[in-house]
């Protein structure tokens, strides 16, 4: 018998002064049985930082032919790819030719990635950020099935606030950081 994905419900305030986008979300993300509880926040952050009502999550994990995420226009061209991890130089260039933006959100342990994979297939249209080990680390320990979030983004700043009902509410600041 195969294992289910574990659903995760966020309902978050977000305010992304640097994109313009001020909105009230609810949506839910299913956690494959195969993923690390890192590779979830890492496609939560990246659904946040790159917010658009067409930005929808693709299967990762269960098909490796769709991206961790992706914005597609009402006439199925894919406009923004998105991967989350440490993709191979093959799989960046691929992915970056069917879309018209294609980002990567790393985490992890990047820098030998960054040596043999990134070189490889890197073009200045690509966006390449990586978020702080230390800040999934901190996100991770407040990681719940249900959680409620307001995050601002500033000048490059995330201001992550996670409003727990059971304590106090939990504020994180981090920024991305730029690998190209």
């Amino acid at each position: 018998m195969a294992l289910s994905s574990t659903p995760y419900k966020f309902s978050v305030a977000l305010s992304n002064t640097d994109a313009h986008v001020y909105t009230e979300l609810k949506f839910v993300i299913a956690r494959h049985p195969s993923e690390t509880e890192d590779r979830m926040i890492t496609r939560l952050i990246a659904y946040l930082f790159w917010y658009h009502e067409h930005l929808e999550f693709g299967r990762g994990l269960s098909d490796t032919d769709e991206a961790a995420l992706w914005q597609i226009a009402l006439d199925g061209q894919v406009e923004h790819w998105i991967d989350v991890g440490l993709p191979d130089a093959e799989r960046m260039t691929k992915a970056s030719r069917k879309g018209q933006c294609y980002s990567v959100l790393v985490y992890g342990n990047r820098r030998i990635w960054v040596e043999k994979e990134l070189t490889k297939a890197v073009t200045p249209d690509m966006q390449i950020f990586a978020i702080p080990d230390d800040t999934l680390a901190q996100i991770k320990s407040f990681l719940s099935r249900n959680m409620k979030l307001e995050l601002t983004i500033a000048d490059g700043t995330f201001y992550l606030s996670i409003l727990d009902s059971n304590s106090e509410n939990q504020s994180i600041v981090f920024q991305l950081i730029t690998l190209n």
